[in-house]
Order: structure tokens, then C-alpha cells, then sequence
């Protein structure tokens, strides 16, 4: 028996003619007439059934392909695969019936095997939608002496939610787990209610409390004892977090009053020190002067001016006594800004006059001049020999070491400078 393939037979192979033009196909079972051939030559009759038989193969070709890929139900592969083995049992066509009728045989198992496959996978997804909802009622009955109310009650929605889209399950059982899941849900509103009725009763007495201390905040809000005052209010302020929230809208109000008290005080304190460091703002005009003073020194383009002059005004600038804290450091930096740049300028000035290292850079430059005059005769050389690949590595090298030697120049520049 030989497989059935999309490549063209030799109808003789499988099949004949006879003389009054009964077309047969050879069988294992005999010779079995197929119909009947009169409209041409043997050979042509031949071809046409063979064609039909090719035409069947398609169709089991395409029927096992469908059902491998499992795109048909187990019952409409079998009603399929029958009416192709009806076609093969009483065949109209010229080919390796055989071959066909073992691989109709070989879909049948799959079919079957299918069926069970497909039985198996409902039992266990009858399985894991029981596995799923127990798993929603242990949630619940875990989450029912949960104190994250919030979050809880969002999780107890979702689980209502997820239960309704969950795969059903036969009706005793999913009553006696939905009673599991519903039991533990009121459970948790239960306390719930109980909690807030008692949160509310904690927020009233909050209330007075606060009352309490916005009263001797509102009188403490004209006081001039500044230190003292101020230790009071941040006292009072611990006690008013202390205290826990009154309800929404009293605690809005009590803490607008609270505050105004507060902003009061520290407003009318922060005028008097205001006052009292007016020496310090106009010390920091004094060192802004210098500041200003220093900064014109850069660019440093004389190095021994700038040096003196930054002296003196590095003395000025120490005899100025202290400025306001929010400005220390910045009118500091400018001057350290200053300071870094003329001993920038002192470690340019030495670096340029380096013999050694003058004479390094000029040691550079002339080595490289030799190189590239070495290299522009090989290229001559190269070029007059007709030699294109030396000519074209000295070129290449050539070019490196001028470039090179741009660079080279400019530090010896530099020593100039």
C-alpha cells in the first residue's frame, strides 16, 4: 500500500479500460468497475477518473487538516469522514483506494481520541470552576475579619462580580458556596457599621477637643513672648494630631480658625525679626559690593593684579559681619567662584611655563614633521613605481600624522600663549 500524494500517478497503475469501455480500478479485493468511458481513448478515460480520485484525495487532505487542527467537533468529523468512506467503498474514481481507506481508518481514532480528549477537558473544567468558586468563598471568609475597609469592601464587589461571570456549576453546589461567600460578606458590613458608628462618636468628642484648642490659639495669636509662644503653638499642634479628626465639615472650620491664630502670630513674629536683621541685610548689600567687586576680575587677563586685588577684597569681605542665613551661601559661592578662578589662571600660567613639558610637545611636533617627510617621499617613490597599494598606504599614514600634527601645534601654542 503506498500513501496518496498531490503528485501526478500513472493511471494505469491503479486502474483499466476494457474494450466496451467499463473503466475498473484495481482493488485488493479484485478489479471493481468504476463507470464508463466511450468519449475518447482508453488512456483519456483513465485520466478523467484519475482526476476524480485526485479530487477525493483533496478532499481527505483537507478533512485531516481540519481535524488535527481540532476545528471540528468530534460528531461532524465522524458524519465527515462516513461520506468520504462511502466514497471510497463505492469509488467513481481510478487511484490507491487502500491508501485512502487506512487514512479515513487513522481519522476515526483521532476522532475518537478527540472525544475524549474533549470529555476529559470538560470534567476538568467542571473541576476548576468548582475549584474556582470555593476558592471566592475561602476569599471571603478570610476577608470577613478583614479592618481594611475600604479595600474590602472594593474586594467583596469584585468578588459578587467575578462569581456572576464564573462557569456554572450544578445548583446544590453552588447554593451551598454562594451561602459560604454571602454569610462572610454580611458578616464584614456588619462590622463595618459598627466600626464607623464608633468613628463617628470618636470624631465628635475630636471636635471638642479642637474647640478647645483653637480657643487658646485665638488667644495666644496677639502674644509678643516669641519664644515661648511658639513652643506653645508647636505643643498645640501636636495635641490637634493627637486629638484624631472631627467630622468633615467641623474639622474645616476648626482648622481654618486654628490657622489664622497660627499665621497671626508667626506673621507678626517674622516682622520683628524682620526689624532686628536689618544690620544683616545691609552687611549683605556690603558683601554683594564685593562680590560684584571680584567677579569683574574675570577672565583673569593679569594674574598679578588680580591676586592683590583679590586680597584686599578678601579682607573686606571677612571685616563684613554676617548675613541673613537664606543668603549665606549663595553671596559664599560667588566669592569661592571667584577665588577658584585666579587659581585656575595661577595653575594655567605655570602649566605654560613647564620646560619639560614645552619641550616634550616640541619633541612631538618635530618627530612628526620627520615622519610626514619620510611618508611624502615613500609616496613619491610609490607613485612614480606605478605601486597603487604602497602608494595608497603611504597616503593613508600620511594623512593620520598630519592631522596629528595639527594637534601637536596647538599644545606647543599654548606654552606660547
Amino acid at each position: 500500500m503506498t500513501q496518496p500524494t498531490d503528485e501526478p500517478i500513472d493511471a494505469s497503475t491503479w486502474g483499466r479500460v476494457d474494450a466496451d469501455g467499463t473503466v475498473f480500478v484495481r482493488t485488493a479485493d479484485g478489479d471493481v468497475s468504476v463507470g464508463v468511458w466511450l468519449a475518447g481513448t482508453p488512456a483519456d478515460g483513465l485520466a478523467y477518473y484519475s482526476r476524480r480520485y485526485e479530487s477525493l484525495v483533496v478532499d481527505v487532505n483537507l478533512l485531516e487538516q481540519r481535524i488535527k487542527d481540532a476545528h471540528l467537533a468530534p460528531d461532524e468529523a465522524m458524519a465527515k469522514i462516513g461520506k468520504l468512506r462511502a466514497q471510497v467503498d463505492t469509488p467513481q474514481c481510478v487511484g490507491d483506494l487502500v491508501a485512502l481507506r487506512a487514512r479515513l481508518d487513522a481519522l476515526v481514532q483521532l476522532a475518537h481520541q478527540q472525544r475524549e480528549q474533549r470529555a476529559a477537558e470538560r470534567e476538568q473544567a467542571k473541576h476548576a470552576a468548582r475549584e474556582q468558586r470555593e476558592a471566592m468563598a475561602a476569599e471571603a471568609e478570610r476577608l470577613a475579619e478583614s479592618t481594611q475597609w475600604k479595600a474590602t469592601g472594593d474586594r467583596f464587589r469584585e468578588l459578587v462580580e467575578q462569581w456572576r461571570a464564573a462557569p456554572r456549576l450544578d445548583r446544590a453546589s453552588e447554593q451551598e458556596l454562594w451561602r459560604r461567600l454571602s454569610h462572610a460578606r454580611a458578616a464584614f458590613d456588619k462590622r463595618r457599621r459598627a466600626h464607623f458608628g464608633e468613628l463617628d462618636q470618636k470624631r465628635k468628642e475630636a471636635a471638642a477637643t479642637k474647640e478647645t484648642l483653637v480657643a487658646e490659639a485665638e488667644q495666644l495669636a496677639t502674644s509678643t513672648q516669641w519664644s515661648p509662644t511658639a513652643a506653645r503653638f508647636r505643643a498645640l499642634m501636636t495635641e490637634w494630631k493627637a486629638a484624631g479628626p472631627a467630622p468633615r465639615g467641623a474639622e474645616d472650620a476648626l482648622w481654618g480658625r486654628f490657622r489664622a491664630a497660627q499665621d497671626q502670630f508667626f506673621t507678626a513674629r517674622s516682622a520683628a525679626f524682620a526689624e532686628r536683621d536689618s544690620d544683616q541685610q545691609t552687611n549683605l548689600a556690603a558683601k554683594l559690593a564685593v562680590v560684584a567687586d571680584a567677579e569683574r576680575l574675570v577672565p583673569v587677563t593679569n594674574l598679578r593684579a588680580a591676586r592683590q586685588t583679590l586680597r584686599e577684597l578678601q579682607d573686606r569681605f571677612a571685616a563684613i559681619g554676617h548675613v541673613p542665613r537664606a543668603d549665606r551661601d549663595s553671596v559664599e559661592g560667588r566669592m569661592r567662584a571667584v577665588e577658584q578662578a585666579v587659581r585656575d589662571a595661577e595653575q594655567n600660567q605655570w602649566r605654560r611655563s613647564n620646560p619639560e613639558a614645552r619641550a616634550r610637545a616640541e619633541a612631538t611636533v618635530a618627530q612628526l614633521n620627520a615622519s610626514i617627510a619620510k611618508l611624502e617621499r615613500q609616496l613619491a617613490q610609490a607613485e612614480d613605481g606605478g605601486n597603487t597599494r604602497d602608494a595608497d598606504q603611504a597616503r593613508e599614514a600620511l594623512q593620520a600624522r598630519q592631522e596629528w600634527l595639527v594637534e601637536a601645534q596647538k599644545a606647543v601654542a599654548e606654552f606660547s600663549g
